[in-house]
């Protein structure tokens, strides 16, 4: 099945059955403070929907992916070609990574899994890709090791995991997104964004409404979902 994102200037081939990247995935590409001629890493990469959205939005990204399901990296290398996006999919574990991999980027970006603990779906891909397994910490860990000094590490989380993302993450330089489904109600994602070395005092920032009261998408939502617009959480000069 294909799916399309950012007003059909992206397609992506999605299987049928288990996890299927929707909002998240533009979310999360959208808040990528990256620039053309940057060196790009997506940890657990899926098909490639993250990736693929940034290179849209920032033409002359170099976009690496891992994921672990072959079966998704072959996937993920098809739409890319389909996209004319020269993004490159690497079938590895996140916590053993090829030698090739073990350097550091200017952007590192993930939507780990982040159901901690309850009961897991029946089908085995999709509670690969939504279960953590008590693993989030080491997610984090991971990305802002590959991240070079300077650079940013970006992640969208469940926002009641936000303590323990904090907690996982330097007390300097990293600030707190919320994605507030409606006005008055409580986030149910927040992206967490940490750069590398930064002195800068921990921000929570005042986040997004997605829909507006008659459920239709936020002028500022709309912005990013369809046109593809970028989403600075730090407001940092790149």
């Amino acid at each position: 099945m294909t799916d399309t994102f950012l007003d059909g200037r992206v397609r992506v081939a999605q299987p049928d059955t288990g996890f299927r990247a929707g909002l998240d995935a533009v979310m999360l590409a959208a808040s990528v403070l990256a620039r053309s001629g940057q060196t790009a890493l997506e940890l657990g990469s899926g098909v490639g929907t993250v990736s693929l959205c940034l290179a849209a939005r920032v033409p002359g990204i170099v976009v690496t992916g891992v994921e672990q399901d072959a079966g998704l990296v072959r996937l993920a290398g098809e739409n890319a070609a389909a996209n004319g996006v020269d993004a490159r999919f690497i079938a590895a574990d996140v916590f053993a990574l090829p030698t090739e991999l073990k350097r550091d980027f200017d952007q590192v970006f993930c939507n780990p899994p982040f159901h901690g603990e309850g009961q897991a779906s029946p089908d085995a891909a999709r509670a690969r890709a939504l279960m953590d397994g008590g693993s989030l910490r080491d997610w984090l860990k991971v990305g802002l090791q590959r991240t070079v000094s300077g650079g940013y590490f970006t992640a969208i989380l469940r926002a009641d995991r936000l303590n323990e993302a904090l907690a996982a993450l330097p007390e300097k330089g990293v600030c707190a997104f919320p994605l507030w489904p409606h006005a008055g109600e409580a986030p149910k994602r927040v992206i967490v964004q940490a750069r590398k070395g930064s002195s800068a005092p921990f921000a929570l920032l005042p986040g997004l409404v997605l829909h507006s009261a008659d459920g239709g998408w936020t002028p500022e939502s709309d912005a990013i979902l369809r046109r593809g617009e970028a989403l600075a959480l730090s407001g940092a000069r790149l």
